[in-house]
């Protein structure tokens, strides 16, 4: 009874330490993207400047994913997330020292980098939690990840309004979170590399079931790209509403995207999750389909509202499934799968301002449509890989 006990405390004591690295990447995340309008003005670059050295963060965050799987399946999980939310806190501080072009080109690449390991690396180990709970708990870590952001911005947005210098606002953020991976860390669940198939072969990496969970991975993030990124100009241009008033979309989207995620491990538990994705997406379908067809704004911002409850618990399912797949290795299939994702998450916005410059950006809403029901096609993926159906 004893040794049962503690197994129970030291598996809850894991679930809060992971759940405490999901909101610091929100936090930190936030926080840097707050900041970038004063760090631009710092820096002395135009809009199209900035553009090009966010890609380096993008390719940096893309490196970080590729290597970081293989990394993961060799030393564990555990040790991963902590040397890569620890350089996340360091490196978050980078871009508020930059005072030359090329300085923040180089920050942004480490900080990618950093933070693209610790999405592998963290979702890793939330993968063994939940193994270990023996039911679903994924969706409640993006959860945190999504008011990690939500706490991120609003701490921000007040240093900047007392006048505080981003790199200070940065360094504090960076010095409280590697003291809270300090406490958290050593409650993570330490793993052990995988015991290898008789025929291990690279093969097994991309796998036809990598390759779809990939596949609707890179659908689902395309959709949060679009949202984040051109959920208020869509409602600035169809409706001619003001700047502060279409800003209610994105509000409503990341509302419905944080709730969802708490509540979507009841429902995966009950249905699946080839349901979740199945029903979640199809949810996620009208809301979009309201928001191309709606001409007053309370439709469409219930419209954005319905994407992101669709969306919520969907792909904290696709990071479960490609964790526990049979074939191939935990963390590699975890890097594949986040890093089709995250190329999704960064096509679908350029995606959209090019048919949206041809046609208009209502009618470049068919993509995220296409997407969703492509997920809702796919979705049976799921069944084989899910341990607690």
């Amino acid at each position: 009874m004893v040794d049962s006990q503690r197994t129970t405390d030291r598996l809850t004591h894991a679930r809060a330490a992971v759940f405490a690295i999901f909101g610091l990447n929100g936090f930190l995340l936030a926080l840097w993207v707050v900041h970038i309008p004063a760090i631009r003005e710092r820096v002395g670059i135009d809009h199209a400047a900035l553009g090009s050295l966010l890609l380096l963060l993008a390719l940096g965050a893309l490196g970080g994913m590729h290597v970081t799987g293989r990394l993961a399946d060799r030393i564990g999980s555990h040790r991963t997330t902590i040397v890569f939310v620890l350089m996340l806190s360091l490196t978050v501080v980078g871009p508020g020292l930059a005072a030359a072009p090329w300085q923040l080109g180089l920050a942004l690449a480490v900080f990618g980098f950093a933070n693209g390991a610790l999405d592998v690396s963290m979702n890793s180990q939330a993968v063994v939690v939940e193994q270990r709970y023996r039911r679903p708990i994924m969706s409640a870590f993006h959860g945190l990840f999504s008011a990690g952001g939500i706490a991120g911005s609003l701490v921000g947005a007040a240093a900047l309004a007392a006048g505080v210098r981003p790199a200070l606002t940065l360094a504090v953020a960076g010095v409280v979170a590697a003291a809270v991976v300090g406490r958290a860390g050593p409650r993570l669940v330490r793993t052990e590399p995988p015991i290898r198939s008789s025929s291990p072969g690279p093969r097994a990496g991309y796998s036809r079931r990598v390759v779809l969970l990939g596949g609707v991975a890179f659908a689902l993030m395309l959709c949060e790209g679009v949202a984040n990124d051109w959920s208020a100009l869509q409602v600035q241009e169809r409706l001619g509403s003001p700047e502060s008033v279409a800003a209610l979309a994105f509000g409503a989207f990341s509302a419905t995207m944080t709730i969802g995620r708490f509540v979507a491990d009841r429902v995966t538990a009950r249905f699946g999750r080839a349901a979740v994705i199945r029903y979640g997406t199809l949810v996620a379908a009208v809301g979009i389909g309201a928001v191309a067809l709606s001409p007053w704004l309370v439709l469409t911002l219930a419209g954005w509202a319905l994407f992101g409850l669709g969306l919520s618990g969907a792909l904290p399912q696709l990071f479960s499934a490609a964790g526990n797949l049979d074939s191939g290795s935990p963390g590699a299939n975890m890097s594949r799968v986040v890093g089709l994702g995250y190329l999704g998450f960064l096509a679908g916005p350029a995606c959209i301002g090019w048919i949206a410059e041809a046609t208009s950006l209502t009618t470049a809403m068919v993509v995220p449509l296409a997407c969703v029901l492509l997920a809702a096609l796919l979705a049976p993926v799921l069944t084989p890989t899910a341990p607690t159906r």
